[in-house]
């Protein structure tokens, strides 16, 4: 538990950094970093929910609906720049203090995904990391694969690979692997028998 803390303490650190010149555009198609830095906010609010269900038993889902929280982001969007970014830092600190008051029964209690899977609310931390980990990326202001944790891009590689389920066996640096599995921008990946690999689409 203490590394994924770590994880998101990082990568928290990363996207607040990256989040300039927000009307640009980021790098996930048809998103400014404004919906970037909206998505995250939102995200931690509906991780949130996630924990106050681990908390008390009363359920609470992660967003009302998929319609729902896409068009909370759109208008999240809108926010000037300077109110997105209080946005980000107010939920960010929210969420980190809600899971802080988790017992170690709690964290056991199961709760529900935005996808609909049952997992136990240990599963948040990671959910939270990798967001702001991968968007740091998104973002498109300098932080690359590479500059993310190499524990971190393990963890994340063996996440997809189990999530994906068609992966063949790579070949090439940690950092660029990581890339391409979660279908962002990748160089030199390869498969076992050297031909390139086969684009697969975003994740996350």
């Amino acid at each position: 538990m203490i590394r994924l803390m770590r994880w998101i303490a990082e990568g928290t650190a990363l996207s607040r950094e990256a989040l300039v010149d927000l009307d640009a555009p980021s790098l996930l198609p048809g998103w400014s970093r404004k919906h970037v830095a909206a998505h995250l906010a939102l995200n931690a609010a509906a991780l949130g929910n996630l924990v106050h269900w681990a908390r008390t038993g009363d359920a609470r889902p992660m967003y009302a609906s998929t319609e729902q929280r896409n068009l909370d982001i759109e208008v999240g969007a809108r926010r000037p720049a300077a109110e997105l970014l209080t946005w980000f830092d107010e939920s960010a600190r929210a969420l980190a203090e809600a899971m802080a008051t988790l017992t170690e029964e709690q964290w056991q209690a199961r709760v529900l995904t935005a996808q609909g899977d049952e997992v136990p609310a240990t599963a948040i931390p990671w959910m939270r990391g990798r967001e702001v980990m991968i968007h740091a990326v998104d973002l498109g202001t300098g932080v690359t694969f590479a500059d993310l944790p190499e524990d971190f891009l393990e963890e994340l590689c063996t996440d997809i690979r189990t999530r994906r389920g068609d992966v063949p066996e790579l070949r090439g640096p940690l950092a660029e692997i990581a890339a391409y599995l979660a279908g962002r921008a990748y160089e030199s990946v390869t498969t076992a028998d050297g031909s390139p690999a086969r684009p697969l689409p975003p994740w996350l």
